[in-house]
């Protein structure tokens, strides 16, 4: 009989919110078929809000997932917000319980989620590994009152999961005990994201073939620092005097009309392209249909963009932060480029180094194979299953 794990996180996908949690799902499905899973995706409301409305994605559907209120008080409520999240999980948690009877819990982000695992670990005994995502630990940890409580709850657990060895040292750095913390890099879906044609793929994205296309993929969050790639593209752009070229920023966020303007003020809106956030077989297409991928951030955990354009066989220019150099090491510069975080002028000459460089499909995919999901899901496994 197979083990029964129950998932807790509030970043989990559903109809309204396709891609939230994205890899955390992938990670559900491929430990689905290793053990029996069910889903627990608290979703923050305030104080006494007894309902949320959300469907799960059809592809979810086998695990059953339940969306429940997690109480919450905005901006001043970091003391309080683990104890009321699992305060207010605990008619979803007991039924749960009952229903479906798990051995574990696997909680993915450490606050509040794992704070609230942990407190719910106490009353009713049972094991849980916890997993420590990125900005979760980059943000969250420079808050005494946050960090106070994400130690003594990850000090709890029977395992914690960091997503790169970065994360697993600022974790041990704040005080969780060495010994339960492991790094798990995330997979990479090969059947979605591997080589393309490139010339059918720029025609039907309406993608110049001549062009110089640079890709970002993600949100347009400050972090992620978007307006930075938007005034290196347009040094690039001066290098490439004569050459079509082409900036493609798949993804939404706040920043969205910051970097129209930036675009338009640096005289590169007509190379800007924004077609919206895309589902993975879209983002796929368009990786297969770029030159470069660029990732600007001020920091990062391990971005699965950078390993899903490997697998694809693009090239990334990325800062150096967070667990990005592992996946990028010197000895391999057929990946790419890692530049510092905040410097226009580095990744512009990053960008322009690759563009003129040979490009090494087939060895940029074969270091993309190391990292599949199926072994990733048999490392979570091994965790949850060690007495």
């Amino acid at each position: 009989m197979s083990m029964k794990v129950l998932f807790v996180s509030n970043l989990y996908p559903d109809v309204a919110e396709t891609g939230r949690g994205l890899y955390n799902a992938r990670l559900v499905q491929h430990l689905g078929r290793l053990c029996a899973m069910r889903v627990l995706s608290p979703r923050p409301v305030l104080p006494f809000c007894t309902k949320v409305q959300r469907q799960p994605r059809l592809e979810d559907a086998g695990f059953a997932p339940v969306y429940a209120p997690a109480w919450r008080i905005p901006r001043i409520g970091s003391r309080w917000n683990p104890r009321l999240m699992a305060w207010s999980l605990k008619p979803a948690f007991e039924k749960l319980r009952s229903e479906f009877a798990f051995e574990a819990v696997l909680v993915s982000w450490v606050y509040p989620d794992a704070c609230a695992v942990a407190r719910l670990a106490a009353q009713y005994r049972f094991p849980f590994v916890a997993v420590a995502q990125g900005s979760d630990v980059h943000q969250y940890l420079r808050q005494p009152v946050r960090r106070r409580l994400i130690v003594q709850a990850l000090n709890q657990a029977k395992a914690v999961v960091a997503r790169s060895a970065e994360l697993a040292r600022l974790l041990r750095e704040a005080g969780v005990a060495a010994q339960r913390v492991h790094v798990i890099y995330n997979g990479v879906d090969t059947t979605v994201f591997k080589p393309g044609n490139r010339e059918q793929e720029r025609a039907r994205l309406g993608l110049p073939l001549e062009a110089r296309v640079v890709l970002y993929v993600g949100n347009f969050l400050p972090i992620k620092n978007p307006l930075l790639l938007v005034a290196a593209f347009a040094e690039l752009k001066k290098r490439f005097a004569g050459f079509q070229t082409r900036l493609v920023m798949l993804g939404d966020g706040p920043l969205e009309e910051s970097i129209k303007r930036c675009a338009d003020s640096a005289g590169i809106a007509g190379d800007l392209v924004m077609p919206g956030r895309k589902p993975e077989n879209e983002v796929a297409r368009y990786m297969q249909a770029a030159d470069v991928l660029a990732v600007p951030s001020n920091n990062e955990g391990l971005p699965n963009v950078v390993l899903e354009a490997f697998a694809t066989g693009l090239p990334v220019v990325a800062t150096s932060v967070g667990g990005i150099p592992e996946v990028m090491p010197e000895s391999a510069p057929y990946l790419g480029r890692l530049v510092g975080a905040g410097n226009v002028a580095e990744m512009a000459a990053a960008l322009e180094h690759v563009l003129q460089q040979e490009r090494h499909t087939e060895m940029i995919v074969r270091h993309a194979r190391a990292f599949s999901w199926e072994s990733t899901a048999a490392a979570y496994l091994e965790l949850l299953t060690v007495r």
